[in-house]
């Protein structure tokens, strides 16, 4: 998003996908501005490339069916879940996972994939069809409530996908409270997980985790799937920068773990020789030249 105020202009990066996102065309750049808020929740790291893809992936489902348990994958409604349905898709039309049903447990997912499906719109890739992601088979859409809590009394092998992807709600709570506490079953991780969520405390192999006010004892199988994420790494993000075209007179890093934004801050200046700080949580910084240095105004101005 860019927004231009007497005459200054600011251009806000938002959540960056990578640049091959595998679903959706290619994303755009905006034009230059005079100051740059670019987020850098993966501005430490590198997406891994590796020779089979998805290949954690692949064995803990196998393993967990083998045992007569069930997987479940939290996911972020848009994007996210779409994006496992179509690995999902290719790893049973490949032969590398058993064919098992399929749940997509999430009213907004399931609204994001009607989004999808709709050609007129044209938010895929040309090189993807609808049937690349929905074309399993047995895809169960559970919409409603009941259709979600009638999964509770099943227990013959199969994959849920809900939301939250995070595990911060959301009807994957309920799928939790039930296959957490047995050994047979396994949670699935595609996406980042923020300090201080469900997702982050499974992920870092607590033995417990607390659920609608009760602890629910954690014995299942934990696996995380680094290759699923489309947010940008630090090179997606460096080459987003650099398509801007000019320098900016300062790129604020925000939107990322502390030590991470500051990582993210030094490759800008190493690697581009630009100005990038990370802001303090309430910072004012003053954008309009000739406006009053923010220091210098009473507190009641600068917060009103």
């Amino acid at each position: 998003m860019r927004l231009e105020v007497e005459g200054t202009s600011v251009v806000f990066s938002g959540d960056l996908g990578r640049h091959d996102h595998p679903l959706l065309k290619a994303r755009g750049t905006p034009p230059a501005a005079d100051y740059v808020v670019c987020e850098s929740t993966y501005g430490d790291r590198e997406h891994p490339e590796p020779d089979v893809e998805h290949q954690p992936m692949a064995e803990a489902i196998g393993r967990t069916l083998a045992r007569g348990g069930l997987v479940v994958i939290p996911a972020f409604a848009v994007d996210r879940t779409q994006l496992v349905l179509k690995v999902l898709v290719d790893l049973m039309r490949s032969g590398r996972i058993p064919e098992v049903p399929v749940v997509v447990d999430s009213p907004m997912a399931l609204k994001a994939l009607d989004v999808y499906r709709d050609e007129s719109l044209g938010e895929l890739r040309e090189d993807v069809d609808v049937d690349d992601f929905t074309g399993m088979p047995e895809l169960i859409e559970a919409a409603t409530s009941q259709e979600s809590r009638a999964l509770n009394k099943r227990f013959d092998p199969m994959i849920i996908v809900a939301s939250s992807g995070m595990v911060e709600g959301g009807r994957v709570l309920h799928h939790l409270v039930r296959l957490l506490p047995d050994a047979r079953n396994t949670v699935i991780l595609t996406g980042y997980q923020a300090a201080g969520t469900r997702g982050r405390s499974i992920e870092e192999g607590a033995r417990s985790v607390k659920i609608n006010g009760h602890y629910i004892r954690i014995r299942a199988e934990v696996v995380r799937d680094e290759e699923f994420s489309v947010h940008g790494d630090a090179s997606d993000l460096l080459d987003w920068l650099r398509a801007l075209g000019e320098e900016p007179e300062t790129v604020f890093v925000t939107h990322g773990e502390k030590d991470v934004a500051h990582h993210f801050a030094r490759r800008i200046a190493e690697e581009l020789d630009w100005n990038a700080v990370v802001p303090r949580y309430g910072e004012v910084v003053s954008l309009i030249p000739g406006a009053a240095d923010p220091d210098d105004l009473p507190p009641d101005v600068v917060d009103g």
